[in-house]
């Protein structure tokens, strides 16, 4: 008998190869960071961070995302330590107020890209626990006048190269943000809502030679606003 087929039949089933490891919205979050400051630091320029940026939000596995951070130093320092959570930069306390509601379920994503082009988002929608917006010489307009709430906290990340990024919200909501602007603006109308259950929105961003804007839009607000956590109270 042939020794080297006897030898297949005792070896057993072979393993199989571990399967591509998922990217979280928080890896992205951290590749998006080092770009950021990659671009800020002229390792980037502005047509390489859009074209990586573009394919951090696209990527559907660890192994897509992290070539677009192999050459650059925090890659080396393990900055963006996939599958960890985010060290990044401190957690905000506002961010932090109601961690239970980001436990509550899968965070859904909503990516909005303009490059050298227009996106806008407004009208009766569902926002989601995250979204993206990223302007290269472009315009993103944001409307959350009429959008649906699902959950008690959203956050946006903005990023505005030579390009405009306007958020607009209902009066009767909280609206929180943390940013930066080189050579660009970053403003955001703090509110405090009236109500200690409405629903809060971060916006999170940075602007190089852009704009990046979140106000409240005057005479609109969630008009069931009380009827629905009446409905949230009692399910």
């Amino acid at each position: 008998m042939d020794e080297s087929v006897d030898l297949e039949k005792h070896a057993g089933p072979q393993p199989l190869e571990p399967a591509p490891l998922r990217a979280s919205d928080a890896d992205r979050d951290r590749v998006a960071d080092i770009l950021r400051e990659a671009l800020a630091e002229g390792r980037l320029d502005a047509e390489e961070h859009a074209e990586r940026i573009d394919g951090v939000y696209r990527a559907k596995t660890v192994g897509e995302v992290e070539p677009l951070v192999r050459d650059l130093p925090a890659a080396a320092d393990g900055a963006h330590r996939f599958g960890a959570p985010s060290t990044t930069s401190p957690t905000p306390a506002y961010a932090t107020a109601h961690a239970e509601d980001e436990a509550a379920g899968p965070v859904a994503a909503e990516n909005l890209v303009a490059v050298f082009s227009s996106s806008t988002r407004k009208g009766r929608w569902r926002i989601g626990r995250r979204t993206n917006a990223f302007a290269l010489f472009g315009s993103v307009e944001i409307d959350l006048t009429e959008a649906y709430f699902e959950q008690r906290l959203s956050v946006i990340n903005a990023t505005s190269v030579f390009g405009n990024i306007e958020v607009r919200v209902p009066e009767n909501l909280t609206l929180r943000g943390s940013g930066t602007g080189v050579f660009g603006n970053f403003e955001v109308d703090t509110l405090e809502a009236e109500h200690p259950e409405a629903p809060v929105v971060v916006v999170n961003g940075y602007s190089v030679f852009g704009n990046i804007e979140a106000k409240p839009k005057r005479g609109k607000r969630i008009a069931d606003l009380h009827d629905r956590l009446r409905k949230r109270l009692d399910s």
